[in-house]
């Protein structure tokens, strides 16, 4: 092929793609609560990567006391309030998003790809392997996630790591599950048989045949599951199995404001929102791409 027709062909490619990439924002952003819930989770994290720039306080994000100005009310100077101690709330949230973001990246970050490896391996070669992997992912998925993440940190320390470990250790089993039945569907498949008589690897096969076609439910699942890891840490952090004072989580604050219900709301409210709303963002996001790979996932 002359370097004039390659020139030619990548430009069609290119121009392909682009054209692949128009038609499905197009159909992404006709669901307007898809294109919302993708701007919350923008400003989420942008809010969390720069909370020392903007938060009011940040030092409030940690060991600070300040005993003449606790639980005043929403004001210019603290716009959401301040808490029990006179911490500013907004700038704790703020920092509050970012422990929220760091467990949603730490446990899909191990999750995620231990299933869809494991899910591999069973889905394809079948007999003992898929026994025993399904039966042990059964196993696991048997048990309440909250509960046995509950009594993984009660056993252990309870702090922020521990926590993370403890959802980690169970959220393989949702993605094993999902990509096995995906890859048994798919190892009969034309094209895989075409590449064992391609005499292609086993490697190959799986990750770059198979692998593929596993990616858009995979998308999905892990933006649905990224709002219920946020729930189930906050929900450690809510009975004191997660993030622990001083650290700003949501859940902790607000299990802190319910003392002081409901004379000064703002203090569990408004963390109590913005766990809403992250969880929100990430469901509606989740939503809007389920529709767009036309693909169904177990939530």
């Amino acid at each position: 092929m002359s370097t004039e027709s390659a020139t030619g062909f990548s430009r069609f490619v290119s121009e392909e793609r682009r054209e692949l990439w128009q038609r499905s924002w197009k159909r992404f952003s006709s669901r307007p609560m898809s294109v919302i819930g993708l701007g919350i989770i923008i400003a989420v994290i942008l809010l969390a990567v720069f909370a020392p720039v903007i938060a009011p306080y940040p030092e409030h994000a940690g060991k600070f006391t300040d005993f003449s100005n606790t639980l005043q009310s929403p004001s210019l100077d603290h716009p959401l309030g301040t808490d029990h101690v006179g911490r500013d709330v907004l700038s704790r949230i703020l920092f509050g998003y970012r422990l929220s973001l760091m467990l949603v990246g730490v446990v899909l970050g191990f999750g995620v790809p231990v299933g869809v490896l494991l899910g591999l391996v069973a889905g394809y070669y079948g007999g003992w392997a898929e026994t025993i992997i399904m039966r042990a992912t059964d196993t696991a998925l048997a048990l309440p996630p909250l509960v046995m993440a509950l009594a993984i940190t009660s056993a252990l320390e309870p702090t922020l790591t521990n926590a993370m470990i403890a959802i980690a250790a169970l959220w393989w089993t949702w993605h094993a599950r999902l990509v096995q039945s995906i890859v048994a569907s798919e190892r009969s498949e034309e094209y895989v048989q075409a590449a064992k008589l391609a005499g292609a690897s086993t490697p190959h096969i799986l990750f770059r045949e198979i692998l593929p076609n596993t990616l858009s439910p995979i998308l999905v699942k892990v933006t649905l599951d990224a709002g219920f890891v946020i729930l189930i840490g906050a929900g450690l952090s809510f009975i004191g199995v997660g993030v622990q004072p001083p650290q700003p989580g949501l859940g902790t604050m607000v299990s802190q404001g319910t003392s002081y219900l409901p004379d000064s709301w703002w203090v569990s409210i408004f963390p109590g929102l913005a766990i809403f709303t992250l969880v929100m963002g990430f469901n509606m996001l989740g939503d809007g791409l389920r529709d767009l790979f036309d693909v169904e996932v177990n939530r």
